[in-house]
């Protein structure tokens, strides 16, 4: 469509991506309920009922002193949310190869329009993977494992595109990288697995986004200067750093929610209590 009514076809593909957006946000306005008792086709009574109850558990997880300071003084006086949010950063600064994909593509060798058409494979392949991934960390009650798992996938790829040029293993590399942005998905839901109280979980959840999705994402875009092309070995190699990083510090984390869950079982059996609020890991 380039040239047509006078748009270049970069003008284009915003245009038509924006307006496809546009439109299922404003269909979303109809589709997404209120509240948990609003009656809603896709949501079953039983569902809703569920939606309803996890509700109320949320906010019985709060202590009476809690209530008394805000979210914001919860969220940055614990040292894991900073944890978090510098464990998040390093993984988008691994992600950062997302942002330079068609150039990193490019090097395979086709021409542009083929090399447009086979990015389009990865992230639809990434896609899929997000869904099954997932679903199986949820029936699993794991996140440290499923993040690992495809963080060293994508470790996997970076060693890939550095060691070889060859197109096929090049491709392939692509493939493996494109995988680890599901870890995304995977982590916050983690972020709210393990913080019970809903004011310091919104605040966290806010914070790390910024610092990863804002700062990290900033400086992480210098690490692909042109001139470190077409090979781009330095930058896989920090890639590979930053994803490292982040593993050993989820590692740390995952260890520190184990010891917390441990304490309250103690406490409870000690106490005679009902078994409260775990986090999982």
């Amino acid at each position: 469509m380039d040239g047509k009514l006078g748009y270049s076809g970069w003008r284009w593909l915003f245009l038509i991506e924006g307006g496809l957006t546009c439109l299922i946000a404003a269909a979303g306005v109809y589709m997404i309920p209120d509240f948990p008792t609003t009656p809603a086709p896709w949501l079953t009574h039983e569902e809703r009922i569920l939606a309803q109850r996890r509700m109320v558990e949320d906010f019985s997880s709060i202590k009476p002193q809690e209530t008394q300071k805000s979210g914001l003084e919860e969220a940055f006086s614990d040292w894991t949310v900073w944890w978090l949010a510098i464990a998040r950063s390093m993984a988008t600064v691994g992600e950062s190869f997302a942002n330079f994909f068609p150039t990193l593509a490019a090097t395979i060798g086709y021409d542009p329009s083929v090399t447009l058409l086979i990015c389009a494979p990865p992230w639809i392949f990434a896609m899929a993977t997000a869904y099954c991934v997932s679903q199986h960390s949820d029936a699993t009650r794991d996140r440290f494992w499923h993040i690992a798992v495809l963080l060293c996938g994508g470790i996997l790829g970076f060693g890939l595109g550095i060691t070889t040029m060859n197109p096929a293993v090049r491709y392939l590399s692509l493939l493996l990288m494109a995988q680890t942005n599901v870890s995304y998905i995977i982590f916050f839901a983690w972020v709210s697995n393990s913080i019970p109280e809903p004011s310091k979980r919104a605040v966290t959840i806010a914070f790390v986004n910024a610092c990863s999705s804002g700062i990290a994402n900033v400086g992480a875009s210098y690490l692909w200067p042109t001139s470190w092309g077409p090979s781009y070995s330095k930058s896989f190699m920090f890639c590979i750093l930053a994803y490292t990083t982040c593993i050993l510090m989820l590692w740390v984390y995952r260890l520190h929610l184990i010891r917390l869950n441990k304490k309250a079982e103690n406490d409870e059996r000690a106490l005679g209590l009902p078994k409260g609020f775990r986090s999982i890991t």
